[in-house]
């Protein structure tokens, strides 16, 4: 099953949305990056929470996407988990190790996928750097 870095990037966010996961952006990296096509931030208020969310990414990706990530780092004990599917990375962070990296503001210039979710950042971006829908 074929499926394109985009879809996979959405298919995670809605598992991470689903577990309640907060301040989700899915960035644009195609162009700008030779590491991935789509960061996806999102922070978790807990371990516990971190792991479910990262948990239901995997499931989810696996059952929708048929891919299991190339590797997954920083789980025992770890303010950060990263979760690599080769085309999309998905960081998850508790709130102080998020506000510490600012992934967010080091990829300012990438477009933001707009994801309609209810976890989804709310802030504004320039419309420059919103990418429309696929």
């Amino acid at each position: 099953m074929a499926v394109t870095s985009l879809e996979l990037a959405k298919v995670a966010a809605v598992a991470a949305d689903d577990k309640k996961a907060t301040d989700i952006v899915l960035i644009d990296l195609t162009g700008l990056s030779d590491v991935c096509d789509y960061f996806l931030i999102c922070t978790a208020a807990n371990r516990p929470q971190m792991d479910a969310v990262t948990e239901a990414v995997k499931e989810k990706v696996k059952a929708n996407c048929g891919e299991r990530p190339l590797a997954i780092e920083g789980r025992a004990g770890s303010s950060w988990v990263l979760i690599d599917y080769g085309s999309l990375v998905v960081h998850v962070f508790m709130p102080e190790v998020r506000d510490f990296y600012r992934l967010d503001r080091l990829w300012g210039e990438a477009p933001r996928v707009s994801l309609g979710l209810e976890g989804e950042l709310k802030t504004e971006f320039p419309a420059e750097l919103e990418k429309p829908e696929e």
